[in-house]
């Protein structure tokens, strides 16, 4: 099992790296991120909230419930983004905050698998805003960067209680 990095962590805040090579490491990576998210239980996770400043992500829906569900990307890129929808977030890097969060509701993710063959992805509803969350953190983004500046605000004073408790 992977430490999730929290709130505050440089890593979370930095551009993560394009992956050159899809290579062993890369692959053990994606696997011990899985069992993180699933551990969690969470429904996405980027390798910058397990440490790593790299472009990879995992996301899986059904929290390991349907194998065939799980995506794992390697440089993955929005390329279309559709549509809005407003509905709640949350983040296990930004612990016991939910927010409101308007994403794209449909959107056409690209990138690759770990035998380094092209993906294309099209996502709807939360599927596609869980993309969009993931990609964001490999930009060094936060769900809470998404909110208006009063709502921040009090989603970070409510943070920084939560993490100095513990």
């Amino acid at each position: 099992m992977l430490e999730i990095k929290k709130y505050g962590e440089k890593v979370l805040r930095e551009r993560a790296q394009e992956i050159k090579d899809i290579n062993g490491e890369v692959v053990e990576l994606a696997r011990a991120m899985v069992e993180t998210m699933y551990d969690a239980p969470g429904i996405g996770l980027a390798a910058p909230q397990v440490g790593y400043s790299l472009r990879l992500i995992t996301v899986d829906l059904t929290v390991g419930e349907d194998p065939s569900k799980l995506f794992i990307l390697v440089n993955p890129v929005i390329q279309e983004k559709e549509g809005q929808d407003l509905d709640e977030e949350a983040c296990l890097s930004v612990p016991g905050i939910s927010e409101m969060v308007e994403r794209p509701f449909r959107v056409l993710v690209k990138g690759y698998d770990l035998e380094g063959k092209e993906r294309e992805i099209e996502a709807e509803g939360l599927l596609a805003r869980v993309f969009c969350h993931e990609v964001d953190h490999l930009d060094g983004v936060l769900f809470i960067d998404r909110l208006t500046p009063l709502k921040r605000r009090l989603a970070l004073k409510k943070l920084r209680k939560q993490l100095s408790r513990v």
